[in-house]
């Protein structure tokens, strides 16, 4: 039995000698000088110092600040028509006008009437000198003429009335009436809309409210028109913040002088609450791991990672709080593939970024 274990021993002792003989010999075949890996190209910027707008980005819709529906206030039957849509009229200029022949001549009629009157009074004015009527004839007399001028006054309303003209200067809208067309009292002929300033209602969250005032920079932009900014200022706050959005119903004022804008129209608005100067960097240059934001910066030939806190960001750019200077060598091409130690080398030329103009942004 004890041959046995014996011989079992000693071939278990030859397969672990061989395995570990095997394993030394081909460490050996394989050892050698390690391969170093080599200098990674990338490109580098330096932080630089620019004005940083802190902005509250929301969205509103636009309004005239005077609109108005143009209707008749008499009835009758149109003979002649200056309306056409999208034309700018000025203010008291004849839209349209109605047939007027009956209210002419009821004017005609009242002012006969008024010149009867005057000379009545005239007369019996001259007579009550030497006492040939009564002072109560000459009252009746001066009540008659202001009867008559309040219907002179009446009349020439009523003629007017068949004439409708621009309240003030603006945009004249659709309409359906034509020429020879019989229209009532109350009938909408058009909308008049004053468009060279368009107001921009749109809600600040309450947070911002102690940084919000009238005057502030507003910038629109419309979907319509892209990459064309509509520039404005902040005119009204609200009295009161909603409770349900939390938020201050604000009125802003933007120029609209090309007439690009229409009422009713939806608008991106930018607020801006401050300007500052702050160091910024590409934001392509910034990496994220869970919570940590950080960059590689070159030193020496060497990539080194540096957590960073971060500030404002812009199209293309970031503000950078804390973590670099204006002498640091930001990495912006090829950082996601380094690791801290690793060798770079640094490429000649300007690095290809996205475009970067800025617009800034605190929340919204």
């Amino acid at each position: 039995m004890w041959k046995q274990w014996l011989i079992a021993v000693v071939v278990l002792a030859v397969a672990v000698g061989g395995g570990w003989a095997y394993r030394q010999w081909s460490s050996g075949e394989r050892s050698g000088p390690v391969a170093e890996r080599p200098a990674a190209a990338v490109n580098v910027v330096h932080p630089h110092r620019d004005t940083v707008r802190d902005e509250i980005h929301t969205v509103g819709s636009l309004k005239a600040l005077r609109a108005v529906e143009l209707t008749t206030e008499v009835s009758g039957r149109v003979v002649a028509i200056h309306l056409g849509a999208g034309r700018r009229v000025d203010q008291g200029e004849l839209l349209l006008r109605l047939d007027d022949r009956q209210a002419r001549a009821d004017l005609a009629e009242v002012e006969a009437q008024l010149a009867d009157a005057r000379r009545q009074l005239e007369r019996a004015t001259r007579l009550r000198s030497n006492n040939s009527v009564s002072q109560s004839q000459v009252d009746a007399l001066r009540t008659a003429v202001d009867v008559a001028l309040a219907q002179r006054q009446a009349a020439r309303v009523r003629l007017e009335n068949h004439s409708i003209r621009a309240p003030f200067a603006g945009v004249v809208g659709l309409t359906d009436i034509t020429v020879g067309a019989y229209v009532t009292a109350g009938t909408t002929i058009t909308t008049l809309d004053a468009t060279e300033r368009m107001e921009l209602a749109f809600a600040v969250p309450e947070r911002f409210l102690g940084q919000v005032y009238p005057g502030q920079e507003v910038r629109g932009e419309s979907p319509a028109f892209p990459d064309r900014p509509f520039l404005g200022e902040l005119a009204e706050l609200g009295t009161r913040v909603d409770e349900l959005s939390r938020t201050l119903p604000v009125r802003a004022l933007i120029d609209n002088h090309e007439g690009l804008l229409r009422p009713g129209q939806f608008l991106s608005a930018s607020l801006t609450l401050a300007r500052r100067q702050a160091l910024v960097i590409p934001e392509q240059a910034v990496l994220v791991r869970g919570g940590d934001h950080y960059v590689f910066v070159a030193e020496d030939g060497v990539a080194r990672r540096v957590s960073v806190t971060l500030g404002a960001r812009m199209p293309g750019r970031v503000e950078v709080l804390t973590g670099l200077s204006e002498d640091d060598q930001v990495i912006v091409t090829g950082q996601d593939r380094l690791g801290s130690g690793d060798r770079v080398r640094i490429l000649e030329g300007e690095p290809v970024l996205p475009d970067n103009r800025f617009l800034g942004a605190v929340g919204s």
